[in-house]
């Protein structure tokens, strides 16, 4: 069964990633619209009553002497610009071509092929804007502004795997229409490299400054399209998420742009703070050396610059040698957000904890079983020290295993585990291997669950005025073996592809937050109260057919240890 089921999942991932951007405007489109830009003159396609504008370039090609630096940004004149198509991928780590794993090899390897990157329009020429609003829209609008950023973990997605017009429809369909931002930024070790290499050149986190690069583009020109530049909401998953939260700390929380703010609200879906080491860590440098030594950089008076001279193929074989999410590693991600003393001056935890970030109303929320999916890959850990060993070795190196040992206590031992363990409330049901449930609730409270609580606990603290809202995600309760797992929410609420209860309220509460920055405001009484966090420490919990209100204090003692630990915590 294991094996069926991660393939599904990969292949819904990869079926995502390698749609083909060629197909006819004839097909794509009943017509056509038009923007004029004072640096262009931006065509799109009408379809569904949604004008999108796809792959508005926001900044040069990011290669050769350009490659692993902060964007540059686009200043000469674009002309008349077909965006009537998707916007084509940054390039990819669907999987790593050094797997253990002979099937994830093969895969990795074959998405590195030069004719399936060009037939999937993967480039380094890939910074780009897509922009969807309602047919009719006219510049002036002033509409509210939702900017997406996708997730992957930092490793694959890019814009057009994310339609906005279903969500752009719904808008309109309740009377709270909006304009819709995708944002595409390099990722895998294009966009997040970490080494002292890195660090010494300043070309740390490019991948967040492409992000902000994107707002602001959305500051420039997102009126000329219709929206509010002072009316930006930011929403992310997982990836998407914790770049939501890095783009409030970057800077120690300077989101200024021309003396405004780039965004004035904030909607998390699994994802948060992740507590990091520095660039230059062990753990980081350890990356760098393995893509440099794999290009044949190894050794070179200036490793970095050879890197940015190797011709594509190469460079991407090279970044792509290091462990990929979906393996043995899982959430112990090689390439992620670091603390560089310059764009994240500390570690996100730290930042929050100094009040060094940009406090806006947000919401934040998880899928319950977010550990699940990512607990499918290391069948070998069927004891507490197995556990403790693989934790302190690929996760948190500064802990020590006494330390890791009395974290995986908290979550009970032998039948109480499996009945406790993730998917929640499945009984004795899913325990696929020895010690999965357990590991499943550890990993998805570590990365997701408990450290949004604990985020939501010193935010409230530090800035107790500014307005938050928690959710929890049930609706794909009793999903064998995966409940319901990290993801879902994509299909759920992102392409509202099950229309039902769970869908129409979720959209209906952000789309009113992106409107008014209260969820509740624009409900007209049809879905509950969902009450600020604070407010007692309250979630709503999310079902397919109904929602309701609970305490947000489940598995305390993991909490708590969590808490009094969160310093040796760092990925």
């Amino acid at each position: 069964m294991l094996p069926r089921v991660s393939g599904l999942f990969f292949l819904f991932k990869a079926s995502l990633a390698f749609t083909s951007p060629t197909e006819p405007l004839e097909e794509r489109a009943a017509g056509t619209a038009t923007v004029v830009l004072p640096s262009a003159t931006i065509l799109g396609n009408v379809k569904n009553n949604v004008e999108s504008f796809g792959g508005i370039p926001y900044a040069e090609a990011p290669e050769g002497q350009l490659r692993l630096r902060p964007p540059k940004r686009l200043e000469r004149s674009l002309g008349v610009f077909d965006g009537t198509g998707p916007a084509g991928a940054c390039p990819q780590m669907v999987s790593s071509t050094e797997s253990t794993n002979f099937i994830f090899d093969l895969l990795g390897s074959i998405a590195n092929l030069p004719f399936v990157q060009e037939a999937t329009g993967q480039s380094e020429d890939c910074l780009t804007i897509t922009v969807a609003r309602p047919e009719g829209t006219k510049a002036g609008a002033k509409l509210p502004v939702l900017y997406w950023i996708f997730g992957g973990g930092f490793q694959l997605g890019w814009s057009s795997m994310y339609d906005g017009t279903s969500l752009v429809n719904y808008g309109v369909e309740i009377g709270q229409p909006f304009v819709f931002v995708a944002v595409n930024y390099r990722v895998a070790g294009f966009g997040f490299m970490p080494g002292k290499e890195i660090q010494d050149d300043g070309a740390g986190n490019v991948g967040l400054l492409d992000q902000r690069m994107g707002l602001e583009w959305v500051a420039d020109n997102i009126a000329t399209f219709g929206g509010d530049p002072d009316k930006v909401t930011i929403w992310g998953e997982s990836a998407g998420a914790i770049s939501v939260l890095n783009q409030m700390a970057l800077f120690d929380g300077n989101i200024t742009y021309k003396a405004k703010p780039l965004f004035r609200g904030a909607i998390m879906n699994s994802g948060g703070v992740i507590p990091s080491d520095p660039l230059d860590s062990k753990k980081g440098q350890a990356i760098y050396d393995q893509v440099a030594k794999t290009a044949g950089c190894a050794g070179k008076a200036d490793s970095l610059n050879c890197l940015r001279q190797l011709d594509y193929t190469k460079f991407l074989n090279a970044v792509t040698s290091v462990p990929g999410i979906l393996s043995y590693n899982s959430l112990a991600l090689s390439y992620l957000p670091r603390p560089d003393g310059r764009t994240l001056t500390a570690s996100p935890d730290s930042l929050v904890h100094q009040g060094k970030y940009a406090a806006v109303p947000m919401i934040i929320g998880n899928q319950e079983d977010e550990g699940a999916l990512f607990s499918l890959f290391q069948a070998n850990l069927t004891s507490n020290d197995k556990l403790a060993d693989y934790l302190q070795k690929y996760y948190f190196n500064s802990a020590t295993k006494a330390q890791l040992t009395e974290l995986i206590g908290t979550y009970n031992n032998g039948l109480g585990a499996v009945i406790e363990g993730s998917p929640f409330r499945s009984g004795i049901f899913n325990e696929i291997f020895p010690g999965f449930k357990k590991r499943a609730a550890l990993l998805g409270d570590l990365v997701f669950t408990l450290s949004r609580r604990l985020f939501l606990l010193v935010a409230t603290g530090i800035n107790g005025d500014v307005p938050s809202w928690a959710y929890m995600a049930s609706y794909n309760q009793g999903t064998p073996i995966l409940g319901t797992f990290h993801g879902s929410d994509l299909i759920q609420v992102f392409f509202g592809i099950k229309d039902n209860y769970a869908a129409r309220s979720i959209r209906s509460y952000y789309l009113n937050f992106v409107t008014s920055l209260d969820p509740n405001i624009g409900a007209n009484g049809k879905y509950p109260n969902w009450p600020q966090w604070k407010n007692g420490h309250k979630l709503i919990q999310f079902f397919a057919d109904k929602a309701a209100v609970i305490n947000d204090d489940f598995r305390a003692d993991s909490f708590e240890w969590i808490a009094n630990n969160i310093g040796s915590l760092k990925f």
